[in-house]
């Protein structure tokens, strides 16, 4: 996985745009591990724990409320300037309470069962999400907008991310889909599996995951495994783009259709391994290279 780059950045903080209700009433939401999170009022001190849901709290212009996030918390750029809290799977529980937040996000995924255990014994509020796919992406994103009163513009920006996935589904749905094998790691050879959301990046782009029958999220496969799956498409992380030639690694490799047409696609990480409110655009980019390799 790519290194994160992190620069200091002056964070300004400035009123909320929308006035708190002077009748608040108590909310419940029930996050996606099932747990019922009671909220008396609209956060004002947030953490979140992984980038993605980082992401969120700026697309919801909720940024004013961030008061701690993860080192790899590196996009929209005022995020780089956050309170650091830990790496999503080490979290630093002293610095954490002495910021006394409202509110903590935390994944599934990318965060550990001890974490939020462990959070949860020292009175911590604490929500979960956990988007395997775009429908979890929309779900924790209405959340958040929930969260702070602001499902409105939720709503809305989840419209413009649906008008973009729809025009693409509407242009593959009739179309063959080509195999295609999104390539996590190297060595050992981990791929995308069907219950990972990047594996809808795929469907919708139009591509045929050659792992879509695998339930585990990041399968681990053989390199005759591979040969024998035959990918028309290869997508990996830009991160390999100067270190690594797949034919030099894997010489058999060199009879695999992607390998022969030059269908080996580099991605951005940022933008493809975070189940966010930039999920869209990964899909557009995909599609539009796909599309443009048919011409």
């Amino acid at each position: 996985m790519k290194k994160y780059i992190f620069l200091l950045f002056a964070i300004l903080f400035s009123c909320r745009q929308n006035p708190k209700p002077l009748n608040y009433k108590p909310d419940t939401l029930v996050d996606d591990i099932g747990v019922s999170i009671k909220l008396n009022k609209i956060p004002e001190k947030v953490i979140t724990l992984a980038p993605n849901l980082t992401e969120m709290i700026y697309e919801l212009n909720e940024g004013n409320t961030l008061i701690g996030n993860t080192k790899y918390c590196n996009y929209p750029k005022e995020a780089k300037s956050v309170e650091k809290v830990g790496d999503m799977l080490s979290v630093d529980y002293e610095k954490i309470v002495s910021l006394k937040p409202d509110l903590i996000f935390m994944t599934v995924v990318g965060n550990s069962k001890q974490s939020y255990e462990k959070l949860k014994a020292l009175g911590e509020k604490v929500f979960v999400s956990n988007p395997t796919n775009y429908a979890g992406i929309k779900k924790t994103f209405l959340d958040m907008g929930k969260i702070f009163h602001k499902e409105k513009l939720a709503l809305q920006k989840i419209a413009k991310w649906d008008s973009v996935i729809n025009k693409i589904n509407n242009k593959t749905k009739n179309q063959k889909h080509p195999k295609a094998m999104f390539l996590v790691a190297i060595k050992p050879i981990m791929l995308v599996g069907k219950n990972s959301f990047i594996n809808d990046i795929l469907t919708i782009a139009g591509l045929q995951n050659i792992a879509s029958d695998t339930k585990v999220n990041y399968p681990v496969f053989s390199r005759e495994e591979v040969l024998k799956r035959n990918p028309e498409y290869i997508i990996l992380f830009k991160s390999n783009s100067n270190s690594i030639n797949l034919k030099s690694v894997y010489p058999e490799w060199k009879n695999i259709n992607a390998i022969k047409k030059d269908h080996v696609i580099f991605v951005d990480a940022d933008l493809f391994a975070r189940p966010g409110p930039r999920y869209y655009l990964a899909v557009e980019f995909l599609y539009n290279k796909i599309h443009r390799q048919h011409k």
